[in-house]
């Protein structure tokens, strides 16, 4: 059997998911974080698959993760529906459920944090609810491992036996006879495509058109529709989508006054409140937001992340220098040898020292989401957004594109407007992804040791100012018009949860790890190939006799403005095009340097002005491949992916440029 898990953003899903089926998906106190289906097998009943939804407020076709829930429920028919709310913002969260009823698929309704409201001396009357609402109703607090159980072994049953809601009518007066008098017009329609009456009347009750065109409807049968509907919004007084939205709050409004008790207002409701008086202020907001990231990068680069680099250096070092006593004894062939210890180790060990820097910049960062901060960034930010033609919302994504450029994108899929996801696309690339630390890291170190921290948290100021520069000129140019009113939730501080934090940073180290050993490992073996032999595969004694130079001498003109001519430094960009990471790697092989003594090597290729320009071209050269793919998935055009990386490297050369001339006229 399949079930669906659906619920409102941040009602807890991703929590209840991972508990069913032992999965470790990324949790987190921040609306959007699911943005595509998830499925795993729930542990205690092998034969059921659940499947992981995005969060949605209701089944208007409005956004992509709507349309993907709904489409997924009218047309991979679940065997049955776990609805999880948010059992401290029952009202709100009703509203789904109302519209899930009408789908008539057997249905459990999931009450969780139900710890909090029990901690706020509230209750909810579980038999009346249920009553109420025609399904059954389990209480859970998923964060706690409380009623799983019950929930899973309620779920299996009512699914086995079919046990459909009683209760789809919610209506009485004017949208009580216009939603049964179209149900009994389309009834045979509704029949032909698999979907229950009532919901497709209500569908057209709000003037659904992707409903209204699967039904195949006749003209006659719209204009009958369509006058009905005008008849109800003069006699109730408002539009239909009000109307229906007025129905539906007023049966919950009168279910959870018979059914839920609570005692004021919550602790965790009134603390989020007082914080929110700093964080949210309208003059403190951006300027606590900034002291927040520094003291974020200070630790990291400059106390924590950046020590225990250091030791991880240093076994790095220890292991190579064993190894290649060990080869020499063994008196393996140079050839050999060379791919080793000029090859592997520099390239894949450049990469995998940052592995502590990430593992602490992402553990402090876990805690600003995990605790509700990122999405109050999100509120604050909408005002200033909105001047470039974007909403709050967009700088979700945004956000996100601080850790990986594809989640990122693929998370423009909640934005309603085609206009703001577009938009936001391009604006992507400008904030700097975490697979560019290794080479700010590798850079600061070597040429600005004093201001680590500062140097860092410029780049990222510079991105976020071409990024909201290049928005106005698109707004100006290609977007125009406005975007789409901003609504988002705004979830109650919460301490971070241990396993939550913890899991982001195995996460990231995972894949930065697996990353040094699959695609930078091939990538350091084919730079060290070509840089070893001529184009007659010459073992060559001098690397600028090699194939590689010759690719690079190709391209090397085209940086001579920049400050960085050398043949080796246009590779090393072009490998970063597959994997960012890979930019430092392939330096490491091209100047056959230890990983230590690597810093080192990188003065005799650039001053401290080009090495500016070339920390600007890396902050904003186009995205990697793994990117533009999603890129092109997302944008649905090859036109849209080109102007992508042509847009991107175009100004990442004239802003490196402005960069090498403004630090060489002023250092």
């Amino acid at each position: 059997m399949t079930f669906a898990l659906i619920g409102n953003q941040n009602s807890g899903k991703t929590t209840l998911f991972n508990q069913l089926t032992g999965s470790n998906q990324h949790v987190g106190n921040f609306p959007g974080v699911t943005v595509e289906q998830k499925s795993g097998q729930i542990i205690s009943q092998k034969n059921i698959t659940l499947v992981d939804l995005p969060g949605i407020y209701s089944l208007s076709p409005y956004s992509a993760e709507e349309i993907l829930t709904r489409d997924f429920l009218l047309k991979q028919n679940p065997d049955a529906i776990i609805n999880i709310i948010d059992a401290t913002n029952i009202e709100r969260n009703l509203y789904l459920t109302l519209q899930l009823t009408e789908l008539q698929i057997p249905m459990i309704l999931t009450l969780n944090m139900m710890d909090e409201v029990q901690a706020n001396n509230g209750s909810i009357n579980i038999p009346a609810l249920r009553e109420a609402l025609g399904i059954p109703v389990v209480p859970i607090s998923a964060i706690k491992k409380q009623g799983i159980d019950e929930l899973v072994e309620t779920a299996a049953e009512t699914a086995k036996n079919r046990r459909k809601p009683k209760r789809v009518d919610f209506c009485s007066g004017a949208v009580h006879r216009t939603i049964h008098a179209v149900s009994h017009l389309i009834e045979d329609h509704a029949q032909l495509i698999n979907t229950p009456v009532r919901f497709a009347a209500t569908k057209l009750v709000e003037g659904d058109e992707p409903m209204s065109s699967s039904l195949n409807l006749s003209e006659n049968e719209k204009d009958t529709i369509e006058h009905a509907v005008k008849e109800m919004e003069t006699e109730v007084e408002t539009e239909r989508e009000a109307a229906l939205a007025d129905m539906r709050y007023s049966f919950i409004e009168d279910a959870c006054r018979k059914c839920v008790i609570k005692n004021g207002e919550s602790r965790e409701y009134a603390r989020s409140v007082k914080i929110d008086a700093i964080l949210t202020h309208k003059i403190l907001a951006i300027p606590t937001f900034l002291i927040l990231m520094l003291t974020v990068f200070y630790l990291t680069f400059e106390v924590i992340g950046s020590r225990l680099s250091d030791l991880l250096l240093m076994c790095l070092d220890g292991l190579s220098l064993a190894v290649d006593n060990a080869l020499k004894a063994y008196e393996i062939n140079h050839v050999a040898h060379s791919l080793v210890i000029e090859g592997i180790f520099p390239g894949v060990g450049a990469v995998l020292s940052f592995v502590p820097i990430i593992i602490v910049l992402f553990f402090f960062l876990s805690i600003l989401e995990d605790s509700g901060y990122m999405a109050r960034v999100a509120f604050v930010m909408d005002k200033p957004m909105r001047k470039i033609g974007l909403s709050g919302r967009s700088f979700v994504p945004l956000i996100m594109g601080f850790g990986c450029s594809v989640p990122a994108v693929m998370a423009t899929r909640t934005l309603s407007s085609e206009r703001d996801k577009k938009m936001t696309i391009l604006l992507t690339p400008f904030m700097s992804c975490s697979a560019k630390l290794p080479i700010y890291a590798l850079f600061t170190a070597a040429f600005f040791k004093e201001y680590q921290a500062v140097v860092m948290i410029c780049l990222y100021v510079l991105g976020i100012i071409l990024g909201v520069a290049s928005g106005y000129a698109l707004k100006t140019l290609v977007f125009k018009g406005d975007p789409v009113p901003f609504v988002m939730e705004l979830p109650n501080y919460r301490f971070p949860s241990v396993k939550t934090v913890l899991l982001l940073m195995r996460d990231k180290a995972k894949d930065f790890i697996q990353r040094a050993f699959t695609v930078i490992f091939w990538a350091t073996v084919v730079i060290w190939f070509l840089q070893s032999f001529d184009i007659r595969l010459n073992v060559v004694s001098n690397s600028a006799d090699s194939i590689l130079a010759h690719v690079g001498q190709i391209f090397s003109f085209l940086f001579v403005p920049l400050g960085f001519s050398d043949w080796r430094v246009p590779t090393a960009l072009i490998t970063g095009f597959m994997a960012k990471e890979a930019v430092i790697s392939t330096l490491a092989v091209l100047t056959e340097s230890g990983v230590a003594e690597l810093g080192d090597t990188l003065q005799s290729l650039f001053s401290p002005a080009s090495a500016v320009g070339f920390l600007v071209f890396t902050l904003l050269y186009t995205p990697c491949v793994a990117a533009v793919a999603t890129v092109r998935r997302e944008l649905g055009t090859k036109f849209g992916t080109a102007f992508v990386i042509v847009y991107q490297t175009g100004i990442a050369w004239v802003a490196a440029f402005v960069a090498y001339r403004l630090f060489d006229l002023f250092i």
